[in-house]
Formats: structure tokens, C-alpha cells, sequence
């Protein structure tokens, strides 16, 4: 796959670039990595994944990861309701990667600060 591939066609962007959009987003990735270790609750997930997340937003991206098929939603009827949102197979391949994306960057941080220090010190 060439990178005209992922390039807008028309005024839509290519199926594959919307689901990377989905999956590399602020809130996606972080429920990604969150259901990686365990299935949660609404409030339990959106405590997990550091609280900053507004109810609307993570609502929002937990249905788009839902209809994209990696994330699934789990009413189970009682009172009061209960919802548990677990990752699907196709959920935990994509959370392998976005978790060894992850991994990647925490292990190369010294090497982004060296090069972050070296533009700004040639901007000034």
C-alpha cells in the first residue's frame, strides 16, 4: 500500500485513513490501551484513562470503536443498568500495536528530548 492510498479521495478520506484516525486519536488510544488489561465500566474506564475526558467524548469514541468493530459494549439488564465495554479480537490486534507504539516512544523519549533541544536551539 503506497501512500496515495491513504490520501483523500473526493471529499472523503480513504476507509483505511478514518479507521487509523480512529484508533490513533487521543481517547482512542487510550481506551485501546486501557481494555488491553481488562474489561470496564463506563466511570471505571473513564477513570483508568485519566479522568480529563469529558462523559460526551468518551461516549462518542467508544461508539466509533464500536462500529469499527474493536471495542464491544456489553448492556447487561439490571437495575441500575450496567455496561461493560471489552475489546473484540480485531480490538486487542489493534491494541498490540498501538500498545508497541507505546512502548516505542516511552523507551525513545531521551532521543526526542536530544532532537526537540537541538531544533530549538537552532531556531534561536
Amino acid at each position: 500500500m503506497g501512500v496515495r492510498d491513504w490520501n483523500l479521495t473526493s471529499d472523503e478520506m480513504c476507509p483505511q485513513r478514518l479507521v487509523l484516525e480512529h484508533v490513533t486519536s487521543r481517547w482512542g488510544t487510550l481506551i485501546l490501551l486501557a481494555l488491553q488489561e481488562r474489561a470496564y465500566r463506563f466511570s471505571e474506564l473513564r477513570r483508568a484513562i485519566g479522568g480529563r475526558v469529558s462523559e460526551k467524548m468518551l461516549a462518542q469514541t467508544l461508539q466509533t470503536l464500536e462500529r469499527d468493530g474493536l471495542v464491544h459494549r456489553d448492556a447487561k439488564p439490571v437495575i441500575p443498568p450496567r455496561v461493560d465495554y471489552s475489546l473484540t479480537d480485531l480490538g486487542r490486534e489493534a491494541a498490540e500495536r498501538v500498545h508497541a507504539l507505546a512502548t516505542w516512544t516511552e523507551r525513545r523519549m531521551d532521543a526526542v528530548g536530544t532532537a526537540r533541544a537541538a531544533y530549538d536551539e537552532a531556531r534561536s
